[in-house]
């Protein structure tokens, strides 16, 4: 007599594949190291001892720590989001107030810095698109990174300039360079951080 094999129902087979990928999502959380936090303030403290700005490095990256852990690659994320939250912050504080204070110099540098923080928040998604260390996608889209990072710092740059010599009736013209200074120091101390994942570039 013919022996009839029966098929598992669907809804086990959906049940085995969940599991399934749900032990490998633990194996893979589980493979990371498990940082304490004395270890992680550590490690973003040495860090930020490469940067030119480090005491600015430390103080805005400090509370990160226990989300990057002891990756380079998250810390220089990290940095970089923090530029372009800098830039965010400038851009509103230029273009708001008194329609003198918006206009002519004021106003172009808000637009300059408003493109800062775009190339900072592209550059921060593409870090997280990077891939496997040493793969030919990591290095094209560290590339990436860097010369978007470096054309954030160049805005940064060009709207102090304009700031330099800048004077009118009831702006506070220092503070707006404070705030220019900023996201200047926070975009150089991110790009030290990017570039220190390129083992071809040199300080």
């Amino acid at each position: 007599m013919a022996i009839t094999r029966r098929h598992p129902p669907l809804l086990l087979l959906l049940l085995l594949a969940a599991a399934a990928t749900i032990a490998g999502a633990s194996q893979s959380s589980s493979s990371r190291p498990v940082v304490s936090p004395s270890a992680a303030a550590d490690f973003v403290r040495r860090s930020c001892r490469a940067t030119r700005y480090p005491q600015v490095c430390e103080r805005s990256l400090m509370p990160q720590a226990p989300a990057v852990g002891r990756s380079p690659r998250l810390l220089a994320q990290a940095a970089l989001t923090v530029g372009a939250d800098r830039a965010r912050s400038c851009s509103g504080y230029l273009g708001g107030g008194s329609s003198s204070k918006r206009g002519g110099a004021v106003g172009d540098c808000a637009d300059t810095v408003r493109d800062a923080e775009e190339r900072l928040r592209q550059s921060a998604a593409e870090m997280r698109r990077m891939g496997r260390s040493g793969s030919p996608r990591f290095a094209w889209r560290l590339s990436n990174v860097q010369t978007w990072a470096s054309a954030a710092l160049t805005d940064a740059s060009t709207c102090l300039d304009s700031l330099a010599t800048y004077a009118a009736p009831g702006v506070d013209v220092d503070a707006l360079r404070k705030r220019v200074l900023a996201v200047s120091q926070a975009t150089t101390n991110a790009l030290a951080l990017v570039n220190k994942l390129d083992p071809h570039h040199h300080l």
